[in-house]
């Protein structure tokens, strides 16, 4: 009996052995099945398996790696930085594991994340193990731009491309850097050589186009930009900079064209991008007088962010529109209706025979006398000039003396410079005891309003 329990237990002990080697065996076959689902396109199978081999053995960190490619074929990224991180953090690498090659996908899920300090660290050790590839060091100096460190950045990137002198993305980037520290020079030269390495790198004409606009070649500025547009990466920004040249060159028709584009390229509404676009698509619509259709562009702009620029004064300087019809007028009808505003304004309010009747691209200028009137605005008999101005932006001192060398010209000794907006402090100063009235907005209101009456 004693011999029959014996060989009883020493045949379980057989069995249990057998069935641990088997485990051992088997379980590297299954793992090695894992890349070859993955390769396949079976990612389900793929990620099942290594779900399998890691509830039997959770320090199995190659199929903690497999499990995180997986899901990184998926575009499950937050999973698969989980995976990949228990990675970094256990994994002695060597044992299956190549670390040059596991930091470079660690580093560029990172990226995708907007992880940008968990990259670098991964991107800096690289530069160390890998002290040859040029790519470790142009995304440490992507990164170091992106954040505005362009002392570090410019560095990196200089490295990058003396390691692959045909890098045309870093050379890009060393120009764009040139031109924001205002090295206009090295900027065109480093962005040129970028060109003649890759002409068909589109994102370096964006630079181009920039540093060109700042130089005043709009025409040269317009046509980088065209190109720039090609490049998905900028083309929503190359457009906007193409509609701001047209602005440049008071082309306001082409400019909104260019900003209606840019807000219609951002379906979901979400970049930051597209504020600006509409930000410069209501400044053209100001400049035209179409301050309804700039409003509700203000309006877009302030549900997104209250804080953006100077939207909410914009808002609230146009609010009175609504109220005051005069003014509404005054600032959106067409040029022929607005000359009569003017004459009127001229006539009922500040009772005076007109002259002279000019349209100017900043507003109305008419000359007059007194029609002799015993009214708060009567003055001598003698050529008085006013100015009727409708422009977005406060009058600055230059229009005052513009406004004085006119009346010297003319004898005239008296002049009224209306103003839609307001004037700069500037402005204010110099006309301090001169003969040149300045009259706001609020004072304009009541002169429209006895002008309608």
């Amino acid at each position: 009996m004693f011999i029959i329990i014996l060989i009883a237990l020493l045949g379980s002990v057989v069995a249990s052995l057998g069935f641990v080697v088997f485990k051992t065996i088997m379980s590297p076959k299954k793992l090695e099945a894992v890349p070859r689902l993955i390769k396949q396109g079976k990612t389900a199978n793929a990620i099942k398996l290594s779900k399998q081999i890691l509830s039997k053995n959770p320090k199995n960190y190659m199929a903690h790696y497999y499990l995180g490619k997986a899901y990184l074929k998926e575009d499950r990224k937050e999973l698969a930085i989980i995976e990949y991180k228990t990675v970094d953090e256990n994994a002695l690498f060597g044992e299956g594991i190549d670390e040059s090659q596991f930091r470079t996908e660690y580093a560029a899920l990172l990226m995708k994340c907007n992880q940008q300090n968990e990259a670098l660290k991964n991107y800096l050790l690289l530069t160390k193990q890998a002290p040859n590839a040029a790519d470790n060091f142009f995304q440490v100096g992507l990164i170091y731009e992106q954040q505005g460190r362009y002392d570090l950045a410019l560095g990196f990137m200089q490295k990058a491309a003396l390691l692959d002198k045909k890098n045309a993305k870093a050379h890009a980037e060393i120009g764009f850097m040139c031109y924001r520290t205002k090295k206009y020079i090295e900027a065109k030269k480093e962005i040129d050589l970028a060109i003649k390495l890759n002409p068909e790198n589109y994102t370096s004409y964006y630079y181009l186009g920039k540093i060109l606009k700042d130089s005043k070649d709009i025409g040269g500025a317009i046509k980088a930009f065209e190109k720039a547009q090609r490049a998905a990466d900028v083309k929503q920004k190359a457009i906007i900079e193409h509609g701001s040249c047209f602005m440049l060159a008071n082309r306001y028709d082409n400019a909104i064209l260019d900003f209606q584009r840019a807000v219609d390229l951002d379906k979901e509404n979400t970049n930051q991008e597209t504020l600006f676009a509409r930000y410069f698509l209501a400044a053209c619509y100001e400049k035209m007088h179409k301050i309804d259709k700039a409003i509700e562009q203000w309006e877009s702009i302030h549900k997104k962010n209250k804080a953006f620029r100077d939207v909410a004064g914009k808002l609230t300087e146009y609010k009175d529109l609504q109220a005051n019809d005069y003014l509404k007028d005054y600032l959106t009808s067409g040029n022929d209706e607005f000359i009569e505003i003017c004459k009127n304004a001229t006539t009922k309010s500040l009772k005076l025979k007109i002259l002279t009747c000019d349209s100017k691209k900043w507003g109305c200028e008419i000359t007059g006398i007194n029609q002799g009137d015993e009214s708060w605005m009567n003055v001598k008999k003698q050529v008085v000039l006013i100015r009727f101005y409708r422009n977005p932006e406060p009058i600055d001192e230059p229009a005052i003396h513009e406004t004085l060398d006119i009346m010297k010209s003319m004898g005239s000794v008296k002049s009224f410079i209306f103003s839609s907006s307001d004037f700069s402090v500037a402005a204010k100063r110099y006309s301090e005891n001169r003969p040149v009235e300045l009259v706001e907005k609020q004072k304009l209101e009541a002169v429209l309003s006895k002008a309608g009456s």
